[in-house]
């Protein structure tokens, strides 16, 4: 089966590397099924562009501004971002929202600023630890779906990828389990649904992130209830996401 596999390098590699990890990329998955979307930093894109134009590879962005243009100084834009050839944009990662104070309704305005260029959404959303401790995931998840969807229309929703990574797997080495996966999945879907239609429910992207590794991929990214995956330390060697990227699931 078809699956989505994104990779996202946080701010980690330097612009002189991404020559060299574009180029392997490329060449090792030029038979992939799947598909690959690679998220370097801001520095990296022009480079990254160059090496995967004609690949199987898609280009993304990690963040992108709210505001279209004007006197933001640091910030990018969303025609910036189409301009240099991107396709994606990682919206609402919990870094985001937790180290730069990123609001529910920011991130809902940089979606609708997005999608309005043309750019394709992957929407992140997770629970800390404290709220799955209180039981109170669920219902903290939903809010997140709902406040981020708030007035996208049901025709966007294809433009919109949801990743489902849960703030106390990320970086630790532990993986939510597939218990974990499937429950939230299903709610996911069922949100949508309520939101949108059945149709919509069914047909949402949903990928998972959150501490994927060489010894978990497969038994995750099989799972028929999700898309793909979101991954993030082990995309930064390419033999190991290019491993991944090429899986037949």
């Amino acid at each position: 089966m078809k699956k989505i596999i994104i990779a996202n390098f946080k701010m980690n590699t330097t612009p002189s590397e991404m020559k060299g990890y574009s180029m392997t990329l490329a060449t090792k998955t030029a038979n992939t099924k799947n598909q690959i979307i690679v998220c370097p930093p801001f520095t990296h894109l022009s480079i990254a562009k160059q090496f995967l134009d004609g690949s199987k590879v898609t280009l993304g962005a990690q963040n992108v501004s709210d505001a279209e243009k004007g006197t933001y100084t640091g910030e990018i834009s969303a025609s910036m971002l189409k301009d240099l050839g991107v396709e994606y944009v990682i919206i609402g990662h919990s870094e985001r929202r937790s180290r730069f104070k990123e609001t529910d309704r920011m991130i809902n305005r940089k979606i609708k600023t997005a999608l309005s260029y043309g750019l394709k959404v992957i929407l992140c959303i997770g629970e800390d630890l404290a709220t799955r401790g209180a039981k109170q995931a669920g219902a903290f998840v939903r809010k997140q779906l709902d406040d981020a969807l708030k007035g996208i229309y049901e025709n966007e929703l294809e433009g919109i990828i949801v990743a489902y990574e849960p703030i106390w797997a990320i970086g630790t080495g532990k993986s939510a389990t597939v218990k974990d996966i499937e429950k939230m999945t299903a709610l996911l879907r069922k949100e949508i649904s309520s939101l949108y239609s059945e149709k919509a429910g069914e047909n949402i992207n949903i990928v998972y992130g959150g501490s994927i590794d060489l010894n978990n991929y497969k038994k995750i990214i099989s799972l028929p209830c999700i898309n793909g995956a979101l991954i993030g330390g082990t995309s930064l060697d390419v033999d190991n996401f290019s491993l991944i990227a090429r899986e037949n699931y």
